[in-house]
């Protein structure tokens, strides 16, 4: 199965990875991680959607998404996971990643991209502090996205 959890920075989806992966078997990529298959980026890029693809029907395979070009790899039967999170939480965590403090230009850069994501197709919604993750891998082992 190809789990795709996509969304903004600081949302929760490496947090619902884990998750995810604490109850069943898989593997968990992020953004370019895809870059160490080959020295070539175009070959890496090929050989990662190549394996996007067998994983659809294959052995379990996550993977993260918060930059919205990757979405196009995405093939058909992939399990997509919206994250979000308010706009207050995203800033929290991401000045926490900083050290405690957000910069003016990173602040104002989050506030731009909120919400960049929302309007993507997806088969489940996650909300950052609302949704219950043990209820969404229900939901996912059973298949029941509705």
């Amino acid at each position: 199965m190809l789990i795709v959890i996509f969304g903004e920075n600081c949302t929760g989806k490496s947090t619902l990875a884990d998750k995810i992966k604490s109850i069943m078997p898989c593997e968990i990529t992020a953004g370019k991680d895809y870059l160490r298959l080959a020295k070539n980026e175009e070959i890496a890029r090929k050989i990662f959607i190549d394996k996007l693809l067998d994983s659809v029907n294959g052995e379990n395979l996550i993977h993260i998404i918060s930059d919205k070009e990757q979405l196009r790899w995405i093939p058909e039967g992939a399990v997509r996971i919206l994250v979000t999170a308010d706009i207050e939480t995203i800033k929290s965590r991401f000045a926490k990643r900083m050290g405690g403090k957000l910069p003016e230009p990173v602040k104002n850069m989050l506030e731009r991209n909120h919400g960049s994501f929302d309007n993507e197709p997806h088969e489940l919604h996650v909300v950052a502090n609302v949704t219950d993750l043990d209820l969404l891998c229900d939901q996912l082992i059973s298949g029941n996205f509705s």
